[in-house]
């Protein structure tokens, strides 16, 4: 297929350059311009805006930070909706708010452009891996049109309902990991101030009821004070307030989310939103008075 690709950061290269490895004609946008230089490189065609990159697509894909970004690529005057073909596809896999995703479902509709929004869980490496997990809103017969460009970078790939499920169900995704992050940094913390070697009881932990695919891939990095960016705090303080949002706009009470959301809150005034957010342990040791490592 013809394929836009907007947003070529972190996530949105890798994915970008298996679709080429995929088979599929790839133009891609990035507002850094090296982004679009490493695409062709892989052999894609770097766009030179919006409007270039999806012109003539049979698919556009967008792969950016937040709601902001999302609205102006595809509402605003030469974005995706004034560009792209009637029939064209519109597959947004950025996080953003429910709201946003139907919105432009709704937008889109007079526009005879289709929509999916499908959000994805993996981080950096499932990108690079073509590993992710994604969770796709919107029409049957949509998702199933997609599946070339889904089974390309991903391995978990499942229509959870209408528009907007999708990015109900990554909020949910999200407020589960950041739980599962501050409860195994409080573990570590505990651990080690009772003087037990924090990584041999995370593995006993890991091989139990409490395992966890965190606990399979982050007890080490934890346990050692790595914070190399996967996913940053910045990002999930972002996902926090879509899930509190999400919650609100559902008439729901999540307590633990709340609490969570401020653990990261907390993180990011500290200074370490640019951390991977397994760098809660941090906000945990100086909650208990322990002084942190250094990064």
């Amino acid at each position: 297929m013809k394929l836009g690709f907007i947003g070529l950061g972190v996530m949105g290269a890798p994915m970008a350059a298996h679709l080429v490895a995929a088979g599929h004609d790839v133009s891609g946008f990035d507002v850094h311009a090296a982004a679009g230089e490493k695409l062709a490189a892989a052999g894609g065609r770097a766009a030179t805006s919006v409007a270039d990159a999806v012109a003539g697509a049979d698919v556009v894909i967008t792969m950016l930070p937040n709601h902001p970004q999302v609205e102006e690529v595809v509402l605003a005057a030469g974005g995706v909706l004034d560009t792209a073909e009637p029939g064209a596809l519109l597959i947004d896999m950025s996080t953003i708010r429910p709201e946003t995703s139907i919105a432009i479902a709704e937008a889109a509709r007079d526009k005879k452009i289709r929509v999916l929004d499908a959000p994805v869980s993996g981080g950096q490496a499932g990108a690079e891996q073509a590993s992710l997990s994604i969770m796709v809103g919107g029409d049957a017969a949509d998702f199933e049109a997609a599946t070339p460009v889904f089974d390309a970078v991903g391995k978990t790939i499942v229509h959870v309902g209408p528009h907007g499920a999708g990015q109900v169900v990554k909020a949910a995704n999200q407020l589960v990991v950041g739980g599962i992050y501050g409860l195994v940094a409080e573990a570590i913390v505990l651990l080690e101030a009772s003087g037990v070697d924090a990584a041999t009881g995370l593995d006993v932990l890991a091989g139990g009821l409490a395992g966890s695919r965190i606990l399979e891939l982050k007890r080490k990095s934890m346990v050692e004070r790595e914070f190399a960016p996967g996913f940053r705090i910045d990002l999930h303080h972002k996902d926090m307030g879509i899930a509190l949002a999400a919650a609100r706009q559902a008439d729901v009470a999540l307590p633990l989310t709340g609490l969570v959301a401020q653990l990261v809150a907390a993180g990011r005034a500290m200074g370490y939103g640019s951390l991977d957010h397994s760098a809660l342990l941090k906000v945990v040791e100086q909650l208990s008075g322990r002084v942190p490592a250094e990064v």
